[in-house]
């Protein structure tokens, strides 16, 4: 199974700059992040359980979910690879029914994490807005700007206050997840959050 890379993340290698050793030569983990203080805001709710230590995924999105999990969830996968997105780093899985495809990442550009969401909701920027239960103990949103459809979902799961981790399937009439991508997207997103709890 192929797997490319399309882009060398500056993100990647200012990681490994900053990744120093101590004393004793052993590496040294970043320190935790520190989300604004003036997050949640716009009504969003507070993450209760933050996952501090991302860095692995922000580099390595594919890292967040083994492939063998998506097949489980999803269908045989064709391929993977890393795209760059505006706001971060995704791992798109191609299915071999193509086209349907998942794409998840972190959105590392987004610093303001669900409330980003709920502010433009307030102004009226989403057509779907849909808190929906906790996915693996994290607030949750379901979200769209007119890009709704069949076969198509946008979920969004608070990691920490100032970051989401998303999830968007693309699936085509021969998924057989067609007619519940939300169910599809929320499956990726538990099976990531329980590896980055663990990471």
């Amino acid at each position: 199974m192929a797997r490319s890379t399309v882009l060398l993340s500056l993100v990647a290698i200012t990681a490994a700059m900053l990744s120093g050793c101590d004393e004793k030569g052993k590496n040294t983990p970043p320190p935790p992040a520190k989300p604004s203080s003036h997050l949640p805001s716009n009504s969003a709710p507070a993450v209760p359980n933050p996952i501090n230590d991302t860095t692995r995924v922000e580099t390595d999105p594919c890292s967040a979910v083994p492939t063998a999990t998506i097949e489980e969830i999803g269908g045989k996968v064709e391929r993977l690879r890393t795209v760059e997105l505006a706001g971060g780093l995704n791992c798109s899985w191609l299915f071999l029914e193509a086209p349907s495809t998942v794409s998840a990442g972190l959105l590392v550009g987004n610093k303001d994490g669900l409330s980003a969401l709920y502010a433009q909701n307030s102004t009226g920027g989403l057509t779907t807005f849909r808190p929906v239960e906790p996915v693996g103990g994290h607030p949750a949103v379901i979200y769209a700007n007119g890009s709704e459809g069949r076969g198509t979902c946008t979920l969004a799961v608070g990691i920490r206050d100032d970051l989401v981790y998303t999830v968007i399937p693309h699936l085509s009439s021969g998924n057989p997840l067609v007619s519940d991508p939300c169910g599809m997207a929320t499956r990726v997103a538990a099976a990531a959050i329980k590896n980055l709890k663990g990471s």
